[in-house]
C-alpha cells in the first residue's frame, strides 16, 4: 500500500550531505551538540511528568516505546535508550541510518534505526508512548499533514515533544545570518526562514492535528556563557512544545 509523504526531497538532500558529521561536536552539527543538554532536560522532565517516572531511577523510561523522528545520527535516540526506553529512530535521509547504527553499536546500545517516514510508520500501524519531533516540522512540505501523522503514531495518552524555530526578525538574524552566514556553524541554505513557525501557529497546527498542547518553553542561547537554557518567557528563536493525544 502506497502512502503519501510530507518529506521535502531538497531538505532531505541537505542533511544527507552532512551525514558523516553527526557525531563531531565541532563540525556542522555543533549547534545541536551545544543545544542537546537543554533539549534533553525538557524532554526528560516532560516524559517523567506525563508517565509518572522517577528520573533518579536506574532506567526511568523502561517500558515506554519511543519514536525519534528525524533522528539524524542519533543524538537524542541514544540518551533515550540509556534511560531504558525502547527506541525507534526514523529518518528520511538514507545516509543518516548507517551512521546512527554504527555509533549505537559502538556505544553498546540497541536502537531500531529505520530509513522511513512518519506517514509510512503510521500506515503500518506503529504506535508509541512518546514521539520526539525535534527540529523537523520546519523542513517538511506540509506541516499539518505531518503533525497529523505524528498524532496517529501516538497511543491514547501518548506524548509528543516538538521543537522548531520562531519566525521573526530576531530568528532570521540568529538562525540564518548568525549561524549560517557569520559563525558558519551550518551550511548556507540549511534553513528556510519562510518555513519557520510561530508558537501560536504551531499550537494551532497541533490542535488541528488532534492533539492537546500542554506546555511550551523557549530554548535560549547565552553568547557569554556559550550555553543554552530553558525559558518560560523567551520563545523568540528556538522553542519546544509538549502535547498529548487524549483519545
Amino acid at each position: 500500500m502506497e502512502t503519501s509523504s510530507t518529506i521535502d526531497p531538497a531538505e532531505v538532500a541537505k542533511f544527507e550531505a552532512m551525514a558523516a558529521e553527526w557525531w563531531n561536536p565541532h563540525g556542522k552539527f555543533k549547534p545541536l551538540h551545544q543545544m542537546n543538554p537543554c533539549r534533553l532536560d525538557y524532554i526528560t522532565q516532560q516524559i517523567a511528568a506525563e508517565f509518572d517516572r522517577d528520573l533518579s531511577a536506574p532506567l526511568p523510561f523502561e517500558g515506554l516505546r519511543l519514536l525519534d523522528i528525524g533522528c539524524g545520527g542519533g543524538l537524542l535516540s541514544e540518551p533515550m535508550a540509556r534511560l531504558g526506553a525502547e527506541v525507534i529512530g526514523a529518518d528520511a535521509a538514507p545516509r543518516n541510518i548507517p551512521v546512527a547504527k554504527l555509533h549505537a553499536e559502538q556505544s553498546g546500545l540497541t536502537i531500531d534505526y529505520r530509513n522511513t517516514t512518519a506517514e509510512a510508520l503510521a500506515a503500518a500501524g506503529e504506535r508509541f508512548d512518546v514521539v520526539l519531533n525535534m527540529e523537523v516540522v520546519e523542513h517538511v512540505a506540509d506541516p499539518l499533514a505531518y503533525l497529523t501523522a505524528c498524532r496517529e503514531l501516538l497511543k491514547p495518552g501518548g506524548l509528543m515533544i516538538c521543537s522548531t524555530l520562531n519566525r521573526n526578525p530576531k530568528s532570521f538574524a540568529m538562525a540564518i545570518v548568525g549561524a549560517e552566514w557569520i559563525m558558519r556553524w551550518l551550511p548556507k541554505g540549511t534553513h528556510d526562514w519562510s518555513k519557520f513557525i510561530t508558537p501560536d501557529e504551531l499550537y494551532d497546527l497541533i490542535r488541528k492535528a488532534g492533539l492537546d498542547p500542554v506546555d511550551r518553553k523557549g530554548m535560549v542561547f547565552n553568547p557569554v556563557s556559550w550555553s543554552w537554557s530553558l525559558s518560560a518567557r523567551d520563545l523568540s528563536v528556538n522553542y519546544v512544545t509538549a502535547s498529548v493525544r487524549r483519545s
